[in-house]
């Protein structure tokens, strides 16, 4: 994964950081491309898993619908209400899609530990709940830039 910032090194997570952080975060902003070229955003619940983030989308979405068409999709994870706590990450690069569409409650083994994490995160439980209305979507990033801006206070 490509680190894509050349300003604010200094405020950037580290390796460790950005793992803590995306593993501790529960909400991300999506944005696609539409047909027409306009950007849309939409919110979404994700997991990470150490490599990748896993978002479970509606498949009847406009952003579902994007996605399908141009698989490119840029990722927005952040925290902190005032100026000095701001942090957050954003990753780019195209999805992939895993599994059955929608997903159904059948065998997946790669989604099981996905699955897991994701239920255990979101919903407190130890199985993930199928609506036949999701599917999974998969971003390994191309390119990463973070922030944290509790770092300023020690340069």
């Amino acid at each position: 994964m490509a680190v894509t910032q050349r300003r604010g090194r200094r405020i950037m997570m580290t390796p460790e950081e950005l793992d803590e952080f995306l593993t501790q975060q529960r909400t991300c902003r999506v944005a696609t491309v539409s047909a027409d070229g306009a950007p849309h955003v939409s919110t979404l619940w994700f997991v990470w898993d150490g490599t990748s983030l896993w978002l479970y989308s509606i498949t009847r979405s406009k952003r579902w619908a994007d996605l399908r068409r141009d698989p490119r999709i840029a990722v927005v994870v952040d925290a902190g209400e005032e100026y000095g706590e701001l942090r957050g990450v954003e990753l780019s690069g195209s999805v992939e899609f895993v599994g059955d569409v929608p997903r159904t409650d059948g065998p997946c083994p790669e989604l099981e530990p996905v699955e897991r994490l994701f239920a255990a995160k979101n919903f407190g439980l130890d199985e993930m709940p199928h609506d036949g209305r999701h599917a999974w979507m998969r971003l390994t990033p191309d390119a990463t830039a973070s922030w944290d801006f509790r770092k300023l206070a020690s340069l």
